[in-house]
């Protein structure tokens, strides 16, 4: 009956979805847009929770379907709600004739050769308000689909490289439903990962918080943001670490070069680390990796490789807080000048703290504080940041962080409102921080009981006998008459022996 029950509510989820993909009301509806997300991350609630009750077996099957079906709903329109994917367009198709991206913006006239009338259309096209106006050839306007096309790309090598794959195995034709589809199936293959690592370090249905989130058909598949590629390498890199560290800290050198925004992961990976040898495994294989990466792009290209970053960090407003809604918590509390010194002092408390108190057995425990707290104290007004966090949710458990997430998505899709959006940005990353402190207070309050444990007659610990071999048990030491844990979930029929309940 709960399979059934999570089996209908996934359906009116990718329903839902479908309907709000082809809603086209970024900027002439956001009102009536962000009612439409609100019912879809509603819907993911309740399936989520509804499939968390399902017998393992059952669950599993269903989140992995459902996710392919919520992961398709985001390829029923062009993007909606970002233009980022038509710079990863244009940045294939300059890499494929043989030119560095980081040397030209898009509106430089030497690549005027490049250019058609899907990336850079003309007449009636031209009235759109998202339209970028750019200068032709011979000094005519033009218009473009690409944002900020006066300035150099931004994007790390590994991705650059992804957009050059994509461009290469793509139809002509294909126009944005190439790198739509790329998103759909690295959120797919990250679905799948998220059940592998979890089948053994964990309950695999923590896994339905990333494959049925409605950040992933939106963000990864609709607008086909890279930062899915770097959240599937940083997945993946987290569940290699804790066995192989110089291999999992390739891998997190990979996610790094995709997007920058991984390195939040590292501490989490360097979680219990006692010795400098054992970091350097990690942190070396990482750097080297992200240089090796640039060193071609660096050898090729005339302009810096850096592209509009220092532009980018200029125009967001994080060395000037005062400029935007950025560090929009601690200047509700905080002098707008105070903010930036907080943000160093808390980050820094929040990475000593999981460096020395985090578990090395399961990294990604200590990287999504680090990584959520720097969403709570940055309050970035970019939805699809958040896919990290996601995803390390589902590795985790804690569900309440993905109210940041939400947060997020409310922040971005209200931009436009006539309303006061930062307002209902700044509101709803304060309900979300709020979520944060009281599920760390009920777990700590739950610990504390279970700590306590049962009287001594009645908390004899027994093996494991007889049916329900697809139950999920904790690892626990055989003797402790607390049950303490040994990291992670087992099925009953897959347990090493010494696994009590």
């Amino acid at each position: 009956m709960r399979s059934l029950t999570a089996g209908v509510l996934v359906a009116g989820l990718a329903s839902v979805l479908a309907v709000t993909v082809r809603k086209d009301g970024y900027i002439t509806d956001p009102g009536g847009l962000a009612w439409w997300y609100a019912v879809c991350w509603i819907l993911f609630a309740a399936a989520a929770l509804a499939v968390r009750r399902a017998p393992v077996r059952h669950a599993v099957l269903l989140i992995v379907a459902g996710g392919i079906a919520v992961a398709a709903t985001g390829l029923l329109a062009p993007p909606r709600t970002s233009t980022d994917s038509y710079r990863y367009a244009w940045d294939g198709r300059v890499q494929a004739a043989g030119i560095s991206p980081y040397d030209h913006p898009p509106a430089d006239p030497e690549l005027a050769d490049l250019r058609d009338d899907w990336l850079f259309p003309t007449g009636a096209e031209c009235e759109m308000p998202e339209r970028a106006r750019i200068a032709g050839p011979k000094g005519e306007v033009h218009c473009t689909r690409i944002n900020r096309p006066g300035v150099h790309t931004i994007y790390p090598p590994f991705a650059e490289g992804y957009f050059l794959l994509v461009h290469a195995v793509s139809p002509d034709d294909a126009r944005h439903k190439a790198l739509q589809t790329g998103g759909a199936l690295i959120a797919v293959g990250t679905t799948v990962a998220l059940v592998l690592v979890l089948r053994r370090r964990g309950d695999p249905r923590t896994a339905v918080y990333w494959a049925w989130c409605p950040a992933v058909p939106l963000e990864a598949v609709n607008n086909a943001h890279v930062d899915v590629l770097g959240v599937l390498l940083a997945v993946v890199g987290l569940a290699v670490v804790v066995r192989r560290r110089v291999e999992g800290g390739v891998l997190l050198g990979a996610a790094v070069a995709t997007k920058l925004l991984p390195a939040v992961v590292l501490p989490g990976a360097l979680a219990g680390v006692r010795r400098w040898r054992d970091a350097a495994a990690v942190l070396v294989p990482a750097a080297a990796l992200v240089a090796l990466s640039y060193l071609p792009y660096v050898l090729l290209s005339n302009s810096s490789v850096l592209g509009y970053l220092s532009g980018y960090t200029e125009e967001e407003g994080y060395d000037d807080p005062s400029a935007r809604n950025r560090y929009a918590l601690l200047r509700l509390v905080l002098p707008d000048s105070w903010a930036l010194p907080a943000v160093v002092v808390v980050t820094v408390v929040v990475v000593g703290y999981v460096l020395r108190r985090g578990d090395p057995e399961r990294p990604w425990s200590g990287a999504l504080p680090v990584t959520g707290t720097a969403f709570l104290l940055l309050t970035p007004g970019y939805s699809w940041y958040a896919l990290l966090l996601v995803a390390l949710v589902a590795l985790d458990g804690r569900w309440e962080w993905l109210g940041v997430a939400a947060a997020g998505a409310a922040k971005y899709v209200t931009v436009h409102l006539d309303a006061d959006g930062e307002t209902i940005g700044t509101t709803a990353y304060a309900l979300a921080a709020v979520a944060v402190l009281v599920g760390w207070v009920l777990r700590r309050w739950r610990g504390g009981q279970a700590a306590a444990g049962p009287p001594a007659d009645e908390g004899a610990l027994r093996p494991v006998a007889g049916k329900h071999q697809d139950r999920l048990l904790p690892l626990v030491n055989e003797g402790d008459s607390q049950g303490s844990r040994r990291g992670g979930f087992c099925f009953v029929a897959d347990c090493p022996p010494g696994v009590l309940r």
